[in-house]
């Protein structure tokens, strides 16, 4: 149970990535962590930016860098363990005592398996917004859209790069935030 309710953090995952499945002895990893806080009150989005996060199981595959323009470069200079990343979500955006939000399931579930994987405590609180179906069915869509079609159905211009966690998070913040209004 979320014991902050000041603040929503949003999050978004960007991951190796394969065109076709994934290599023999590759997993997944998380490679950045887009992050932002949205204050449930006022609509205000702070804290935003992107953790990069040095693969441990996955190499960095062109696909993927041409997806989300994350090299194995920008990694070597940036990035921190996953076990580093966690403890600044832990620590800088109290993520076990908040509720938290994702576009769909995907980044729980990932966060999840690499955990799990990787014999690491889960970083979050129970409390997962799930902004793609929460949306959809605040519009009545019938259907759930992605993030970029959410942004326009409600006259919002993407900002910044889709696929970089960074962005993507502050764009589901104001995704979310209209959910609210």
């Amino acid at each position: 149970m979320a014991r902050k309710l000041d603040k929503i953090v949003v999050v978004d995952v960007e991951s190796t990535c394969w065109e076709d499945k994934n290599p023999d002895g590759m997993e997944s990893d998380i490679i950045e962590i887009g992050i932002c806080l949205l204050d449930v009150g006022t609509g205000e989005i702070t804290d935003n930016r992107g953790i990069m996060v040095i693969p441990e199981r996955s190499d960095i595959s062109t696909f993927c860098t041409e997806l989300t323009t994350i090299t194995p470069e920008l990694i070597k200079q940036e990035g921190i363990t996953f076990k580093e990343a966690l403890k600044i979500l832990k620590n800088d955006y109290l993520t076990q005592s908040r509720a938290w939000a994702s576009f769909g399931a995907y980044d729980l579930k990932q966060f999840q398996r690499q955990c799990s994987s990787l014999n690491m405590g889960y970083p979050f609180g129970p409390s997962h917004i799930n902004v793609k179906t929460l949306f959809a069915l605040k519009n009545r869509l019938g259907h759930e859209l992605g993030m970029a079609g959410a942004l326009k159905h409600i006259n919002i211009e993407l900002e910044g790069t889709h696929h970089r966690g960074k962005d993507d998070a502050r764009n589901i913040a104001k995704i979310l935030w209209q959910v609210f209004s």
